[in-house]
This record gives structure tokens, C-alpha cells and sequence, in this order.
């Protein structure tokens, strides 16, 4: 069974790391498989805006943007080769430091052709989200200029994989494994919502 920390989040009140909530499975005798955070290897990541886009002097396939990272610091050199990279569009931002996913490359601030390099916008396949390495991720415009990318788009929730064997029926639902941990003292179990009133309808003589 596989659920989202955010689901168990909605029975559980408590404020456990996913590391321990994982080895509190383990010892009540819920075996956790595994733990998937794909955002973790996003976290440096960030909603970036194309300012400007111009055809790089020294290379006919690349272009010279000027990025705004969204924290208030200045425009930032960005050389990128990617088609569809223009002047007010938005996309997701790696800093110099971090780490590429896809190409497991460290990013360093670099000349490329004469033109100064200090971030990269990236593809999916280079955040490791899929095989679509046309382009840059192309953003909706509501998209929060400077936020993490992985908490705007959802994938800073880990999902936790646990075995179920057939005598614990009780933990194949998300309020079953919120239950067992806050009886092993890992939070208190939230009270559920009052359950919706059924009006009868009765047809008219």
C-alpha cells in the first residue's frame, strides 16, 4: 500500500519527520518498503521569469537571457540552448551548487562562447520527471514568481510504501495507519468531520 505523507497528515496531527513516522511503522509491524520524495532532488530549484531573450553573439543555436530569480537579487546571465526559451515566459531555475537530476552534472557558473553562464532553466528530463527534453519546462503565468518549484507543483510530498500482510486489514486504509501510529504515541488521531445529513425525497402524491 502506498500513501502520501500529506494523507496521513489529514488523520494524524503530529510533527514527525517522514524518517521517523517510517521507523514507527517498522516497529509496530508495518514493514515500510520504501520511501519515494521526488521532491527532494528539486529542493534547490525555483520559479524563474525570462526578462529578456537575444540571440547569443557567438552561436547561432543558443541564446543570451537576462533570468529574474524571483528573490529580489539581480537579473541573472543565463546561456540556454533550448527553442523555446523567450522573453517573458516562465521556467524552473538551477543555481550555481545544485545538483541536475537527469544529468547528475554539478552546476557552476561558466563562459560559454564569450557570454556568461549563472543558472540554467531547465527540461524535464534534466529534473528527472520524465523523457521530454524538447524545451525548458514552460510554466502557466499564475506560477509564483521565487517559489520552490517542488512545493508549487506538488512533488515535496513523500509516499510511503508499507507491506500489508492479510491480518491487518486495519492498515489498508490511511485512517487505519494514522490510527496505529497515534496509538504508538508518534501524534494524536484527528476526529473526523460530521458526516453529511441525507435529506429523503419523496415523490409528490
Amino acid at each position: 500500500m502506498k500513501l502520501p505523507l500529506s494523507w496521513l497528515r489529514e488523520h494524524l496531527e503530529t510533527e514527525a519527520t517522514v524518517e521517523r513516522i517510517a521507523a514507527a511503522l517498522n516497529s509496530i509491524g508495518l514493514e515500510v518498503e520504501g520511501v519515494e520524495n521526488r521532491g527532494a532532488a528539486l529542493a534547490g530549484f525555483r520559479i524563474a521569469r525570462v526578462v529578456e531573450a537575444t540571440q547569443h553573439p557567438n552561436a547561432d543555436r543558443l541564446r543570451a537571457l537576462k533570468v529574474d530569480p524571483g528573490d529580489g537579487s539581480p537579473l541573472l546571465s543565463v546561456v540556454c540552448g533550448a527553442p523555446n526559451a523567450r522573453a517573458g515566459m516562465k521556467g524552473v531555475l538551477a543555481l550555481p551548487g545544485a545538483q541536475i537530476p537527469g544529468t547528475g552534472i554539478t552546476l557552476k557558473v561558466g563562459e560559454i562562447r564569450g557570454v556568461r553562464s549563472e543558472g540554467m532553466l531547465l527540461s524535464a528530463r534534466e529534473m528527472g520527471l520524465g523523457d521530454d527534453h524538447s524545451g525548458i519546462v514552460d510554466l502557466p503565468e499564475e506560477a509564483p514568481l521565487g517559489a520552490p518549484y517542488a512545493r508549487w507543483a506538488g512533488l515535496d510530498d513523500p509516499l510511503i510504501e508499507i507491506s500489508v500482510t492479510p491480518n491487518r486489514g486495519d492498515a489498508l486504509s490511511v485512517r487505519g495507519v494514522a490510527r496505529d501510529l497515534a496509538a504508538a504515541g508518534l501524534g494524536a488521531l484527528k476526529p473526523l468531520g460530521p458526516a453529511p445529513r441525507v435529506v429523503p425525497v419523496y415523490p409528490s402524491p
